[in-house]
This record gives C-alpha cells, structure tokens and sequence, in this order.
C-alpha cells in the first residue's frame, strides 16, 4: 500500500528524470516542424500494431470523410515510437497533435505537464459515453491530480492460448486455471506433438515492454517484486529467482527457436504458423489468431494468466490516445480521439474487417455486440475478466511502493527495466547464468531504490 509519505519523493523525481532526457534532446525540438496549425489537419504518432494499422486505412473514407479533418499518421515499431514520443513531448516541440501512450507513461507525462486533460472534452461530448469504458481503463489513465488525460484506444491483459487440438490429440486436458507448475508439465509433453512444433513461445527479447512484462507477472505471483515498499530492491531475493530461474528454464527446454531475440510479434507468428502448442502473452493476440484466413481459428482455448502464490496474475495494459499540451489542434485532436475509441468505430471495424478484429477490452458495451460475442466467442470473456481481475496497486504477496503490474510505475523504470532486461535476455541466450543476470541487476535497481529512499 503506497503513502503520502511514500508518494512525495516520486513527484520531484519525476522533474528531475525527465530534466536528464530533454537536455540531449533540445537540439530535436524542431525537427519536423512544428505540428499542423491550419485547423484542417491532425499529426498522428503511433505504435504500428495491427488494430492501428487498420485505424489507419479505415481513417480517410470515414473519419476524414464525415469531419473534414485530414489525419496525418506516422507509424512505427514500439521501441521506436516511445522514443520519437518522448522526445516531442518532453520538449512541448507540437510536432505531433496526439500519439499513442499506454498507461505507464500517461501518469507521468501528465505530473510534467505534457498533456492536455481530456475532462472537459469528455464532459461536452455525450455521445462517446465515458461511462462505458471499463473502469480498470480510466482508473489507469487518470493521473494523481484526478484529472483524465488518455483515453483507450484497446485495452488488454494477459493469458494462456493453447491449442485445443493438439491437446486432445495428446490426451491432455488445460486446467480451467493453471499454475505455471502445470504449465511447464504440459509443455514438456506437447512440445514436438507436431512436426516443428515447441511446447510454448514466451518472451525473451530485449525491453522492458518486452521479456519483462510476462517476466515480471510470473515474478509477481511467486512472491517476488521489483521493490518493496521502502523502495528496498529485491531482484536477488529467493522469491525473484525462482521466478526467473523458471521463466529462463522453460523457454530454454521447451521454448521457440531464438527466444532471446523472439517479442510479441514472434510469437504471435509462431502461433498463427502452428510452430507452438502454448504461448502466454497479452489477450489482444487473440483477435490475430480469430481473425478471418487465421491457420488457426477455432482451435485455440485460452485460460487465465497462470498464478502460483495470488489468486490471479494477468497484467492491466492499453494503448491510449494523448493529446499533447503544445498542440494547437486540441479541438479536433478530440474529435479523432473521440471518433477512434468510440462505439461506432468498433461497429466499423466488425462490419469492414471482420468482429474478431474490433480493439476490445475497452467498452463495457462491447461484449454485449451479438456479432462480437460471435466471433470473439473463444476470448471474449475471458480478456473481460482478466482486466477486471487486475490488481496494478496491489500485484503481488506483499505492498508496493508504485503502481504497475508488469512495470514499476516511475520515470526511471523504462531505462532501469530496459537494462535488466538485456541481462535476462543474455541468460536465456545461454551467454551467462540467471544469478548473475539478477546480481548485476540488483546493483541498477538499488541505485534506483536509493533515491526514493
């Protein structure tokens, strides 16, 4: 549980995190230029996964069509967008009108002042209907001012796919609700069940939204954490190598070929291409896997993240949209974002794509579609769940010091995960053992912890 007293030290560090990233990245502030001003168009930065790709193509025939706004869209890889994002919005340099931000960094780029709070746009528009979001969602993007400052354009959590086939036809039966002890078992018996087939795809590439966001659920669930609540490191307690030493074990004895080099995209991959009987990840890969022309529709079951010390374990994670601060373009900024999170933008996607690839976990309203129960038949209610099961203030067996499931809600994390996470991935790649991952990374989390202290 977090205190005031806790709380204090995070909002002057957040000033002084960031001071260190806008000074290198001064000379950038116009680069580009400065963000459309003409009123008739919008920029647009975001992540490059399918339901954006999809935005993208669906946006100038409808959105631009009825509004008359024009949108311009730069798409990138994650690792590449946090950067570009980071930079335009620690610098207010405007380039950009509104880009795609998830929950981890919209608290904090709030606390600077890099957004535009979205409650008075949400308040004068009825028709978007904030109270249909799903609470975990807005909770998530609302900052410690009680202000709004994102809104979801999917939201998700994480769980277990498997195929339901390859099971049956190995006489195996999935527990409604696995611990990752029964996991490991049933990966050592259906791996190879199928010519080129491994036993589970789990994350090993570098980044802390990477290997460490399945990573750190497991962590969570046997007992270990980042920090405890005097912001005491605990990478190299007992509870976090087991944990670790489990995660690496596995994927190494009955993982993907390559896995330190494998992320979501890999993986999703392998389970469309039915090189893996198991794969634990984020539940909006089951909208690729259901999607229609899938190798593999209808023959995926999915089950809720596997736990072993708390009652569940899935992450809380969305992509939401941000409008920053410097933008001259607020106004119809809202109007996209009102548009591409919106109840009819859901109903286009279903009637233009196809149900199965409407960005759920979202709208409460959404899981009451006919034609989305339909087609997302197999994931539906097992996503709602999980999000609604997810405890980002409390994950684990003992209180935090910040808030996140799968990250450490400060500024420092998105460095300090992302060279833990390159000696996880060295351990995986066989390069060096998982006490001396986790005895370098105790060293970078206290230096962290230290100054929370």
């Amino acid at each position: 549980m977090r205190t005031q007293s806790r709380r204090a030290p995070r909002s002057i560090l957040l000033v002084a995190a960031v001071g260190t990233l806008i000074t290198p990245l001064a000379a950038c502030a116009g680069a580009g230029g400065s963000g459309s001003s003409d009123g008739k168009s919008i920029n647009v930065l975001m992540v490059n996964n399918p339901q954006m790709v999809e935005l993208q193509k669906l946006t100038a025939d409808n959105f631009t069509k009825d509004t008359g706004i024009k949108v311009n869209f730069t798409v990138l890889p994650e690792n590449d967008v946090r950067d570009k994002i980071s930079q335009d919005f620690a610098n207010q340099a405007g380039q950009y009108d509104v880009a795609t931000l998830s929950n981890y960094e919209i608290p904090i780029y709030a606390k600077n002042g890099w957004l535009h709070s979205l409650d008075e746009y949400v308040k004068g528009d009825t028709a978007f209907d904030q109270d249909d979001i799903l609470k975990p969602m807005t909770q998530a993007l609302t900052a410690e001012d009680g202000k709004l400052y994102g809104e979801p354009f999917y939201g998700e959590s994480s769980f277990l796919m498997y195929r339901k086939d390859v099971f049956e036809k190995a006489g195996l039966t999935m527990p409604a609700k696995p611990t990752w002890k029964q996991v490991a078992d049933l990966a050592a018996k259906v791996d190879a069940a199928e010519s080129g087939m491994k036993g589970i795809c789990l994350r090993g590439l570098p980044g802390w939204g990477e290997v460490m966001a399945p990573l750190t659920t497991v962590i969570n669930t046997y007992g270990g954490t980042w920090f405890d609540k005097d912001w005491n490191a605990q990478l190299d307690s007992k509870e976090t190598k087991e944990a670790t030493k489990f995660y690496v074990d596995l994927v190494r004895e009955h993982g993907e070929a390559g896995a330190a080099q494998s992320g979501y995209a890999e993986c999703l991959n392998n389970m469309t291409q039915g090189k893996t009987a198991m794969w634990y990840d984020a539940t909006a890969g089951a909208g690729s896997l259901e999607a229609s022309g899938s190798p593999v529709k209808g023959k995926i079951g999915y089950v809720p993240a596997p736990v072993e010390k708390t009652d569940s374990s899935g992450w809380l994670y969305t992509w939401a949209w941000g409008v920053q601060k410097a933008s001259k373009n607020a106004e119809n900024a809202w109007k996209f974002i009102s548009w591409a999170s919106g109840k009819e933008y859901e109903k286009l996607v279903g009637e233009k794509i196809g149900w199965a690839n409407v960005p759920g976990g979202k709208r409460a309203s959404t899981y009451d579609i006919p034609e989305y129960r339909k087609d997302a038949a197999a994931f539906a209610d097992v996503t709602r769940d999980a999000i609604a099961n997810a405890k980002p203030e409390d994950p684990g067996v003992q209180p935090r010091p910040a808030p996140g499931i799968q990250f450490v809600g400060i500024p420092e994390f998105t460095d300090l995960g992302t060279k833990v996470s390159q000696e996880i991935s060295a351990a995986i790649a066989g390069r060096q053992s998982v006490d001396s991952a986790l005895s370098k990374s105790q060293k970078l989390a206290e230096a962290v912890g230290k100054k929370y202290q």
